[in-house]
C-alpha cells in the first residue's frame, strides 16, 4: 500500500470523530510491531521518529528509511512522522527522505518567536506537500504548559493556528511526557472547547500516562491524533527482561527482541481499537 499523508489520516479521523494512533519508533523492532499491530487491527497508524531517536541512531536516515520501507509494504495505511524536531535542518532532512509530516517544536521560545519559526517551517513544508504539527506551550516533563494546573488557552490556540498555518496542534490538557503510570487526569471540557476553537486536528502528547477510559474520553471530546511512546517501551522492556530472566544463558538477541516485538504489536492492536471506537 502506498505511503499515506499523515494529514489525510488525521483529517479523516477528525471528521469521523475517531482517534488516530501515533506510536514512537526507537528501533526497527518497534516499527515492525507498530505496523504489524495496525495490520492485525485493520486500521491506519502513524510511525513516529523523534529527534532524540535520530540522534541515538547517529542520523535520521537509517531508522527513517527503515520506517518508510515498512510503511510502503504495509497492508494498511501507514504514515511516517518526524516527532518533536527542534531543528529546522532535521525537518528538511525528513522532507527529503519522504516523511509525510513533521512536528516542529518551538514551544520553548517566546510566543512571537514560536509563531515566526513555526510559520517559516510550515511554509517550507507546504511547498513540498508535507503536513506540519506544532506545539503551543510545552508538553509535560519540561515545566512548561504541562506543569500542574497549566493548560492551553483556546483563544491563543485559535490565533496560533491562524498565524502559522499549521495542519495539527498539540495542546496541553492534563497529560505529561514519559509517565510510567496511566493515571493522568485529562480536562475533557477543555478538549471540547479547543476542538471548537481551531479547525485543525488536535494532538494529545504524553498519552502513555492516560488510561483506556481516558483515551476514549479524549477522542470523544474532540482529540484526534494520540501519541503513545513510553507505555509501549515499558512493555517492550518488560518482555525482554522476562525472557532473559527465564533463560539467563540466551545470547541471540532475536530470542528476546522477538517476544518484545510481539508484545508491542498486540498492544498496538488493542489501543487502535480503543481509539477507533471511543464510544464502545
Amino acid at each position: 500500500m502506498p505511503l499515506i499523508s499523515t494529514g489525510a489520516l488525521a483529517r479523516d479521523a477528525r471528521t469521523a470523530a475517531t482517534g488516530l494512533g501515533a506510536f514512537n519508533v526507537v528501533q526497527i523492532e518497534h516499527a515492525q510491531a507498530i505496523v504489524g499491530g495496525a495490520e492485525a487491527a485493520g486500521l491506519p497508524v502513524v510511525l513516529q521518529i523523534s529527534e532524540n531517536t535520530a540522534r541515538y541512531h547517529g542520523s535520521l536516515e537509517p531508522i527513517g528509511l527503515a520506517g518508510l520501507a515498512l510503511a510502503r509494504a504495509a497492508d494498511v495505511p501507514v504514515a511516517v512522522h518526524l516527532d518533536h524536531a527542534e531543528s529546522a535542518d532535521l525537518v528538511r532532512q525528513a522532507v527529503e527522505l519522504g516523511f509525510t509530516s513533521v512536528m516542529f517544536d518551538a514551544s520553548t521560545l517566546p510566543y512571537e518567536e514560536n509563531v515566526a519559526a513555526t510559520r517559516a517551517v510550515t511554509e517550507y513544508c507546504h511547498e513540498r506537500e508535507v503536513c506540519v504539527e506544532a506545539e503551543l506551550g510545552e508538553i509535560g516533563g519540561k515545566d512548561g504548559a504541562h506543569a500542574p494546573g497549566v493548560r492551553t488557552d483556546p483563544d491563543e490556540a485559535r490565533a496560533f493556528v491562524r498565524a502559522t498555518g499549521v495542519d495539527a496542534l498539540a495542546v496541553a490538557v492534563g497529560s505529561s511526557h514519559a509517565m510510567l503510570t496511566r493515571d493522568a487526569a485529562l480536562d475533557f471540557a477543555l478538549i471540547s472547547r479547543l476542538r471548537h476553537a481551531v479547525d485543525v486536528p488536535l494532538v494529545l502528547h504524553g498519552s502513555s500516562g492516560v488510561g483506556d477510559t481516558g483515551l476514549a474520553g479524549a477522542v470523544a471530546a474532540g482529540m484526534t491524533k494520540v501519541n503513545i511512546s513510553t507505555h509501549l517501551n515499558k512493555l517492550f522492556t518488560g518482555a525482554v527482561r522476562a525472557r532473559l530472566d527465564a533463560d539467563p544463558q540466551v545470547a541471540d538477541p532475536r530470542k528476546y527482541l522477538g517476544p518484545a516485538r510481539d508484545a508491542v504489536a498486540t498492544e498496538v492492536t488493542r489501543l487502535l481499537g480503543i481509539l477507533a471506537h471511543p464510544g464502545c
